[in-house]
């Protein structure tokens, strides 16, 4: 299996370098000097790695997708000075430029995935529970050690490049308030997937809006509840455990950030029809969500298996198909390039900011596994044609203004609102 890994990588490494040692103590060297030329690449050795075990060395060459992760986890993969963001730099930089389909081996695995994709994404009701059970049920402390003190799961938006992760997050809400044109107080707003609360919250408290969250998370649930209640904002938030396909009543507004991304492929019909049937005629809806602009695939086997079971993000042109048989109608379409990417950098260094006190909630195993899913995640965003997509979802189309200068007014203007505030 060696000399097949071998090929694999030499065919693969065409820009930066990557050194493997093998569990008999030699060593191998592939790609060119061309690792210079990559960001921050004069300024650090070229990442290495060791494979202790040949099980581990035939399990990455039958299935790297999966085994590299598992190996790092368990520790029979390991990066030797140097971090695994760097190792993973080196290969998803080279999946992103030269792409999986001109390798046979990931091209059949990638054929393979698409076939089954809908069988593993078949999220009904009570696996959509377990799934979201599985990541978002964890010790509710983990989350506060490493994302900002409103505890947003989601991407952030950095308007100038330099701001720091709460100032990010709190942009990331006014740019999403500014498409639901809150422009009165007393609407309405559903919250689909409201996580930890603090999007309704926000809405509620800025902009008086009369918001209902859902999420199928049992620790999210009970945080946002407390959250409202000492906030004083019980009488406009509530907070349900529900389903996205059991809600019904109509609202003038309807707001979904980062929870699409566990509909699953099968299932994109019955999001879109519930928010067809739950907004008003004259209503104005918003979606937050991971995309892809390089078409539709498949969601990496690791990362469906540890982190997100049943997730995946698709391309716009899975979302809009979906959004044009639901009947709705899509007025503004905005792509995110790099923000998630940087989203998850303040991340990345914030859990190893805190790495002891997390590997004290759980263990060093976790902590691996939590290192490279941040890292991989961060590095699809930087190479891999991952993005994340706001469209602005209507009924009607003159329910929004003709052109989007109301959305850039109405964002600076709450902006200048809670800077005279402090």
């Amino acid at each position: 299996m060696q000399s097949l890994l071998d090929l694999f990588l030499k065919q693969l490494i065409k820009r930066g370098r990557l050194t493997v040692r093998w569990p008999n103590g030699s060593s191998t060297e592939y790609g060119d000097s061309g690792y210079a030329d990559s960001p921050g690449g004069a300024d650090r050795a070229a990442p290495a790695i060791a494979i202790e075990t040949w099980r581990t060395v035939r399990r990455i060459t039958l299935n790297p997708g999966l085994a590299v992760g598992e190996a790092y986890m368990d520790g029979s993969l390991k990066p030797l000075d140097c971090t695994i963001y760097d190792v993973l730099d080196v290969l998803t930089g080279n999946l992103g430029m030269f792409g999986e389909r001109h390798n046979p081996v990931l091209y059949l695995r990638h054929t393979a995935g698409t076939l089954v994709r809908r069988l593993r994404q078949m999220n009904t009701a009570p696996r959509a529970r377990r799934n979201v059970a599985h990541h978002y049920d964890l010790n509710g402390r983990l989350y506060s050690l490493f994302l900002d003190r409103d505890r947003q799961y989601s991407c952030a938006y950095f308007p100038r490049g330099d701001e720091t992760l709460d100032e990010a997050q709190a942009a990331k809400k006014r740019h999403i308030a500014a498409k639901l044109r809150l422009d009165r107080p007393g609407l309405t707003v559903l919250d689909v997937g409201c996580g930890w609360g603090g999007m309704a919250l926000t809405l509620a408290r800025d902009f008086g809006a009369r918001v209902t969250g859902i999420t199928l998370s049992t620790e999210q649930l009970a945080e946002a509840r407390a959250r409202a209640e000492a906030e004083g904002l019980s009488d406009r938030v509530r907070f349900e455990l529900q389903d996205y396909r059991a809600m019904t009543g109509q609202f003038d507004r309807i707001v979904s950030v980062g929870m699409f991304e566990h509909v699953g492929v099968g299932h994109f019909g019955a999001f879109f029809a519930m928010m067809g049937r739950c907004l008003k005629q004259d209503g104005v809806a918003l979606l937050h969500a991971i995309g892809r602009s390089d078409g539709p695939g498949t969601t990496n086997a690791w990362l469906a298996k540890y982190i997100f079971p049943g997730g995946y993000s698709p391309a716009l042109s899975e979302t809009l198909a979906a959004v044009e048989k639901s009947g709705l109608v899509a007025t503004d379409i905005e792509v995110l390039r790099l923000h998630y990417a940087e989203t998850l950098r303040h991340w990345r260094r914030r859990f190893a900011a805190n790495r002891d006190a997390i590997a004290a909630l759980y263990d060093e195993r976790f902590c691996r596994m939590f290192e490279f899913y941040l890292a991989g995640s961060e590095l699809a965003f930087r190479h891999q044609g991952h993005m994340v997509a706001q469209i602005q979802l209507t009924h009607d189309q003159a329910a929004v203004p003709l052109i989007r200068d109301y959305m850039v007014d109405a964002e600076r203007a709450t902006a200048r609102a809670r800077e005279a505030v402090r």
